[in-house]
């Protein structure tokens, strides 16, 4: 059915997606308050200064777990596959051809609707559940629409 793609032709990546700063609101809106707390404490006087250096550093934890969370997720679209890589230290990759893509849903829940966030969740033919679920992106009808204009050319 598939013929083997020829030596000369090479894969080459469409788009790169990762989650949108949105996503990241509770951790800087948790590291702000816990910091802002943590100082009122410590100007409170000295019986409360402790427990507000301990709120500082929860609150700049917050902070500093931002890039780390950020790069723990993303999603390759290329001329061939649908990519997906989670983890820091210990790494899942998870790869899709896109010839065997079934279905391509987009679910946009309350809060995602209120930010302009979604989830787009693609299944494969090889399976019954989803096989990619590309979680809390910036317009998700659009990474969507790439996906399938990828899968379109792929196909032709």
């Amino acid at each position: 059915m598939t013929q083997p793609k020829p030596s000369g032709v090479r894969e080459y990546a469409i788009v790169i997606i990762r989650r949108s700063p949105w996503f990241y609101a509770r951790s800087l809106i948790g590291g702000g308050f816990l910091t802002i707390v943590g100082i009122a404490l410590v100007f409170k006087g000295p019986q409360t200064g402790h427990l507000g250096l301990l709120a500082i550093v929860l609150g700049l934890l917050f902070w500093a777990s931002i890039p780390l969370i950020h790069r723990s997720a993303s999603w390759q679209v290329t001329s061939d596959r649908l990519i997906e890589q989670r983890g820091l230290l210990a790494t899942r990759r998870r790869e899709v051809e896109l010839s065997d893509i079934r279905s391509i849903e987009v679910v946009r829940r309350l809060g995602q609707r209120l930010t302009g966030l979604g989830d787009v969740i693609v299944a494969s033919a090889a399976s019954v559940d989803y096989v990619i679920r590309i979680t809390d992106v910036y317009d998700p009808e659009g990474v969507a629409e790439t996906v399938r204009k990828a899968r379109l050319k792929r196909l032709a």
